[in-house]
């Protein structure tokens, strides 16, 4: 078996589990079961990724499905091992998809995911009339995430785990490169692919999965820090060498973030949402000062 073949394996395993807990848990009701993320559009490293799982269930919503879905989730990631610890759960059913509700969990660029990338893996195909979100609606949700997991003083519990609910502090670790790879590879990764992942969803309106936004951001020859999203990307599943990650860092990291919130501050003005464009300045200023 490949190296690659057996990495996505572990990832698959995990995910059948999951499936597995939720059907019982939810019997008939779950009409549809979705790998998500890179399980389904490719570049799954047990090192950094995380085990995505989107669920459809019948309408109607109930209020004790939210108990539901994140108590078989615990008791998934209980599990042992590091990758049952990244399971991620997104879920809703077919009302709430189509933007009657705003109940379950599927936020705008997991629900692009799963129209554009998401693999059946039980049930029925369920994604007909899901709302496709709009270009401003993914540059907002893009930036709320960033603002919520990159620029404040400490990280907030959300879509990926590797932002811890206490002691994470990105804006120090984007200004301190040694602070940053003493993370180790899965939150150093993150944090220099986030910016270029959505500057690739802004432009193009698409999923910016790691390998498109990466190829997208190094096709430009104006872009800042290609050789560390370079690096990066192969980071993911091979741990950099002793030293070269903290110089790449140093060097690049600064000029990325500057390069992405500017963008996105002329972004968000054009779309008249000058609240989030001044909070992007006022988080330039904290990296710059």
């Amino acid at each position: 078996m490949h190296g690659l073949e057996a990495d996505t394996e572990q990832g698959e395993a995990v995910l059948g589990q999951a499936l597995a807990a939720y059907q019982a848990a939810f019997g008939p009701r779950l009409i549809a079961a979705y790998a998500l993320g890179s399980l389904a559009h490719g570049g799954f490293s047990p090192l950094v990724s995380d085990v995505d799982l989107g669920l459809i269930l019948a309408d109607p919503f109930r209020m004790k499905d939210r108990l539901t879905v994140r108590t078989v989730g615990n008791r998934v990631r209980a599990s042992g091992s590091a990758l049952h610890e990244r399971l991620s759960v997104f879920w809703g059913t077919p009302s709430t998809l189509q933007g009657r509700s705003g109940r379950g969990r599927f936020p705008p660029l997991d629900r692009l995911d799963l129209l554009e990338y998401g693999r059946l893996l039980a049930g029925t195909e369920a994604r007909q009339g899901v709302a496709r979100p709009g270009r401003d609606e993914l540059l907002v949700a893009g930036a709320e995430f960033a603002l919520g997991h990159l620029g404040r003083p400490t990280g907030l519990p959300g879509r990926l785990r590797s932002w811890p609910r206490r002691g994470g502090d990105p804006i120090a670790e984007i200004r301190t490169p040694s602070l940053l790879a003493s993370r180790g590879p899965r939150r150093m990764t993150k944090v220099v692919l986030f910016p270029v992942r959505f500057l690739f969803t802004a432009a193009t309106g698409r999923v910016g999965t790691n390998a498109l936004a990466a190829e997208h951001h190094l096709a430009d020859a104006d872009a800042p820090a290609a050789e560390l999203v370079a690096a990066a990307l192969a980071w993911r599943h091979q741990p950099p060498p002793d030293g070269e990650a903290t110089v790449l860092l140093g060097q690049q990291l600064i000029p990325l973030y500057r390069h992405y919130i500017d963008d996105h501050i002329t972004r968000l003005d054009a779309a008249a949402n000058h609240r989030l464009a001044d909070r992007f300045r006022r988080w330039r200023d904290r990296l710059m000062a």
